[in-house]
């Protein structure tokens, strides 16, 4: 396969297109939206097209429909093309049941980013990422040719069912959502509230950032289990109670479980001032050390100041990124993963 049409150039079919001309692919793009369409091919991921129709397409050529769930459900039951197809939406269940043409596989990529649209797309946005791969109304040939696309592109793909899928991802990607605005919301009743905010609660409510109009249409679209997620977090909630040993025993489980998203890790933190080369001095002492790293994040100081950068390394790594960073003349301590 070398021709892919890309239906939707925003994040994801953007970052998808940029991928796929890198690997020798040629590359379509169509949005509804004309600024849209026009920065992804300001940003050369595709060469547009007026309309969709307008391709004559063959069994040789990919389909990509790269649209919010509602407008992949407003396009399959249309949809009849000897292409290969798949859609990247992040609810399945609605949406495998509407195809019609023969060739169709679901998939949705665990990647992403609180911005949105083409501007925001990169090459390399699924390297290392899941892409699940949706088995439900597709042949085996169809899904093991979607797995080598999804693999060429630096991903892992895994297989599930469609209903197992959106029961997951309700659990894991969108009551996160809900409860981001939730604990924004509670933040703000109380004055100055927000003024103290530091590193965890910038982290659990980082995809507060993301566009509401998209995540309208994910939540409406898998709500039933969105319901059941929010449901079942209530009833752990009423549970619970401060002085309860049961509260102990869940935090202990929560700390297991969170070790396991991020295996044989360390961070080391750098204090870093403000004033020009902080970050090219911290380049600069990986380089020299060569170590592999997992994960960068920067916080900055609310009024100012530097910030803290923590990075995340592989255990065994930690102290000589420390020594290193301490003999280029900077302050970094080293702490379990996950501590505030």
């Amino acid at each position: 396969m070398a021709r892919a049409l890309i239906s939707g150039t925003g994040l994801i079919g953007t970052s998808m297109a940029l991928d796929l001309k890198r690997l020798g692919w040629e590359t379509l793009g169509w949005d509804p939206d004309p600024e849209a369409l026009a920065g992804a091919v300001r940003g050369g991921a595709v060469s547009a097209v007026e309309t969709p129709n307008a391709v004559v397409l063959t069994p040789e050529d990919l389909v990509v429909l790269a649209g919010p769930p509602s407008a992949v459900r407003e396009t399959l039951p249309d949809l009849v093309t000897p292409a290969l197809v798949m859609d990247v939406a992040s609810v399945k269940a609605p949406i495998v049941t509407l195809a019609r043409t023969e060739r169709f596989v679901g998939t949705h990529p665990m990647a992403g980013r609180e911005i949105t649209g083409p501007d925001a797309a990169r090459t390399g946005l699924f390297r290392g990422a899941t892409w699940v791969v949706v088995s439900d109304g597709a042949n085996e040939p169809d899904l093991a040719l979607v797995e080598s696309i999804v693999d060429d592109l630096g991903a892992r793909p895994v297989r599930m069912g469609a209903e197992e899928h959106d029961a997951a991802v309700a659990r894991i990607s969108h009551l996160p959502q809900i409860v981001a605005a939730a604990l924004l919301d509670g933040a703000g009743e109380i004055d100055g509230a927000m003024d103290l905010a530091a590193g965890s609660f910038r982290d659990l409510t980082r995809v507060a950032s993301s566009d509401p109009s998209i995540w309208m249409d994910i939540l409406t679209t898998n709500r039933d289990e969105v319901v059941a997620a929010v449901e079942r977090l209530r009833e752990r909630l009423e549970a619970l109670t401060i002085s309860d040993d049961d509260l102990a025993q869940t935090l202990t489980e929560a700390r297991r479980l969170r070790a396991r998203l991020t295996p044989g890790l360390a961070i080391v933190r750098v204090a870093l001032e403000d004033r020009p080369g902080e970050i090219a001095t911290v380049g600069r002492a990986l380089a020299e050390t060569g170590i592999d790293v997992r994960d960068l994040q920067l916080r900055h100081a609310p009024y100012g100041g530097g910030g803290i950068l923590t990075v995340s390394v592989r255990l065994g790594d930690e102290e000589a990124l420390r020594d290193a960073l301490e003999a280029a003349g900077l302050s970094a301590t080293v702490a379990t993963f996950g501590s505030d």
